[in-house]
């Protein structure tokens, strides 16, 4: 068993990592390179694998409290009738069979707080610049010149993941999917008790609460060109993209103002082939498989790796034994994910019909319910 590990990265696959690996009595350091250990972005959603990870984390009931947790979904059609809503849960069923909300910081301050409590090595602002290793460790540098000596290095360092490229210089690149996400908050209205979509739109639009009186909307747009949107546009361009829907999307609309968080990415997806180890190194989360968001399985996904990882490295003497069980236990999981998700894209982008992508999203979602 190792002693002593890294974390590259302090996202929720690293901070998943750390948590996991520190439960076992492993030292972990875990090393970010933003000094102040922010998360960027507006709500997520968290489908029922997430929920049954952050469970195992020990999380799910600060998530409850300062997110939300519900089921279902309601579909709604551009003017805003109902068109099909599930029907309930009972109030036993497990995490796994529910699904909810959250801010992104919001949840990274409840895993921030965890880490700590947890005897974790937090340092920020060093980012892992180099590393040497050989059969026993691995020896990092940071950008203070300071070096250090682990058995193992995770990177958890994202879709750009540098140890990636240094590790595998030939792997895939991270390829743009032709749309593009955007995110806003707002007040949550009376009776939105679930996510809710609505159906033959321009653009793809959902709501999903995070936490008692607010909740995020994500509108995924066909943008084949890959455009850059300056600052000042992007409150304007939201609004026109809403203009079309009913129900309580106009109240929204008009509640959109100078202090509206809005949030834009490009989708984007990466497959790393195995391995996604070499030697101590390996790589988690969307290092190795970032997804689009229309599973709303990446944090879950992550999470799932850091509480994986410490399962294996617990199980074999031999560290990299253990970090080739990981990738053959993770991959086909991963690929899943991805590959579904971006088929739906492409089935929204190619205007095909959405009861398609809808089964796809039910029978991956039903597949991802058996245990990781």
């Amino acid at each position: 068993m190792i002693e002593t590990a890294l974390i590259a990265g302090g996202g929720v696959g690293g901070m998943s990592a750390a948590l996991a690996l520190a439960r076992l009595g492993v030292k972990v350091e875990l090393a970010d390179a933003d000094p102040h250990w922010r998360a960027y972005g507006a709500g997520i959603s968290v489908t029922g694998l997430s929920l049954r990870a952050f469970d195992d984390l020990g999380i799910l009931d600060e998530i409850r409290e300062k997110g939300f947790v519900g089921a279902g979904i309601r579909l709604r059609s551009v003017a805003g009738d109902v068109l099909m809503e599930t029907p309930p849960v009972p109030e036993d069923a497990p995490p796994v069979a529910r699904s909810g909300g959250i801010m992104r910081t919001v949840l990274h301050e409840i895993l921030q707080e965890r880490v700590r409590a947890a005897g974790v090595t937090v340092t920020l602002g060093a980012e892992m610049t180099g590393f040497e290793q050989d059969g026993s460790g691995v020896t990092a540098s940071f950008p203070d010149g300071r070096t250090a000596r682990y058995d193992l290095v995770v990177a958890a360092d994202g879709i750009f993941s540098k140890t990636r490229s240094a590790l595998f210089p030939d792997s895939p690149k991270p390829q743009f999917t032709g749309q593009g996400c955007w995110r806003i908050v707002a007040d949550r209205p009376a009776g939105l008790d679930r996510p809710e979509m609505f159906l033959g739109g321009p653009v793809k639009l959902g709501f999903n609460p995070v936490s008692r009186d607010k909740m995020y909307a994500f509108i995924l747009e066909h943008v084949p060109d890959n455009p850059w949107f300056a600052p000042e546009e992007q409150l304007g361009h939201v609004a026109q993209l809403l203009a079309p829907f009913g129900a309580y999307v106009p109240e929204v609309r008009a509640g959109l103002g100078e202090g509206s968080l809005v949030n834009y990415r490009p989708l984007e997806w990466q497959l790393l082939p195995a391995p996604w180890h070499r030697g101590r190194i390996v790589m988690i989360g969307d290092a190795v498989h970032a997804t689009t968001p229309h599973m709303a399985s990446g944090a879950g996904m992550a999470a799932e790796d850091g509480l994986v990882l410490a399962e294996v490295l617990a199980a074999h003497d031999d560290v990299e034994q253990a970090l080739a069980a990981f990738t053959a236990r993770r991959f086909e999981r991963a690929r899943l994910v991805v590959e579904n998700s971006v088929r739906i894209g492409e089935i929204e982008m190619a205007g095909g019909d959405q009861r398609d992508a809808n089964a796809m999203l039910g029978e991956t979602m039903h597949k991802l319910q058996q245990p990781y």
